[in-house]
């Protein structure tokens, strides 16, 4: 689950950011021509009967969305697109060798984001190559959705439709949060937010259905997850040990040379590699993360991980403040959504720490 906007090439300037904006324009354009509704490909006797039932899946989801989690549903995950690919776009994410801060890249509308998506996985490549060369970590990761914001009816795709109930709920109730609150130019903050929002929704979700296997099933895959991304911080803190960055409590000496450093990262990362089995071993062997495990994790791969979820209990903590009423969760969320980016998070963190 990722969020990519589309950016309207409103004010391109220069070859290169008119290429990127020109993919971006015919990428949307061959996603939204593409469009079938699902109640003429649920009546349709030539649509798979397992695919059929995703469909009425998705469109209860739908429901639920909007009654029971306040969700602009409007006419979103109405229709269906098959891509013939994995993924609808694939992100670049860079970071300097030797610093935890992530690449930005400026766009019209939605401010600062941490990544550049591409519709072909080729053109993603190459210009992570670009950045490569220029001596950057880079972590190409394919998407499997995103949400315009509202500019477009978003159609359910072929990327994520296999996936099963949970994570399909999940992925449907993530990307309409993006709807309901977006702060321009905070990528952590909105990511994180729509990511507690999914979660909480599926919990929701599932102890409506009655399914008791599910709820405890999901609530397992949660727990997994939350020990992943702890392996993730604690190597991240050491990483900005070494490197000296800001965030830093403790900066290793900055005499310390070149090669050192590329040293103590490798063994840093090769014990992230060793805790990881460690896990997986308490885990029974559960290899859900092995694909995450199988690049050749750097600093810009970690930096995602912290993205969407670093600011994850924050805003479940703050959910808990409001007794779990959603409107006046969103309320919260949108004030602090109209402080400065540094004072936001600030804030929503040490409303976390006082619980």
């Amino acid at each position: 689950m990722r969020f990519f906007f589309l950016l309207l090439a409103t004010a391109v300037t220069g070859c290169q950011t008119a290429g990127y904006y020109n993919q971006a324009i015919q990428g949307q354009y061959q996603v939204l021509k593409h469009r079938r509704p699902m109640n003429e490909l649920i009546a349709d006797p030539e649509t798979p009967a397992t695919l059929k039932e995703k469909f009425q899946l998705i469109l209860r989801l739908r429901e639920f969305a909007e009654a029971e989690l306040k969700l602009p549903v409007n006419g979103h995950y109405r229709s269906y697109v098959d891509l013939h690919r994995p993924y609808v776009v694939w992100n670049v994410h860079a970071a300097p060798e030797f610093s935890l801060q992530p690449t930005t890249w400026w766009y019209p509308v939605v401010g600062s984001l941490k990544y550049r998506g591409y519709f072909s996985e080729s053109d993603a490549g190459h210009y992570a190559e670009k950045l490569k060369r220029k001596g950057f970590d880079i972590y190409v990761d394919g998407v499997e959705a995103y949400s315009t914001l509202g500019w477009f009816k978003d159609p359910v795709l072929n990327t994520f439709i296999h996936h099963n109930e949970s994570e399909l709920a999940e992925t449907i109730f993530h990307e309409l949060a993006h709807q309901r609150v977006f702060v321009r130019g905070d990528t952590d903050f909105n990511e994180a937010f729509a990511t507690a929002v999914g979660q909480e929704g599926v919990r929701r979700w599932l102890l409506a259905s009655g399914d008791s296997t599910t709820y405890e099933t999901y609530q397992i895959a949660l727990h997994r997850n939350e020990q992943y991304v702890q392996l993730i911080q604690a190597t991240r803190r050491e990483l900005q040990s070494l490197y000296g960055d800001e965030k830093s409590e403790k900066a290793t000496s900055t005499s310390i040379s070149v090669a050192e450093k590329r040293q103590q990262k490798e063994i840093i990362i090769g014990q992230l590699r060793r805790n990881y089995e460690q896990v997986k071993t308490r885990w029974g062997g559960f290899a859900g993360y092995d694909d995450w495990f199988a690049h050749r994790v750097n600093n810009a791969q970690l930096n995602t991980v912290a993205t969407y979820y670093d600011l994850v209990p924050a805003f479940q903590h703050l959910l808990q403040q409001n007794n779990g009423e959603l409107e006046k969760f969103y309320r919260g969320v949108r004030v602090l959504g109209k402080l400065p980016k540094a004072e936001r998070h600030r804030k929503l963190l040490r409303q976390e720490k006082d619980c």
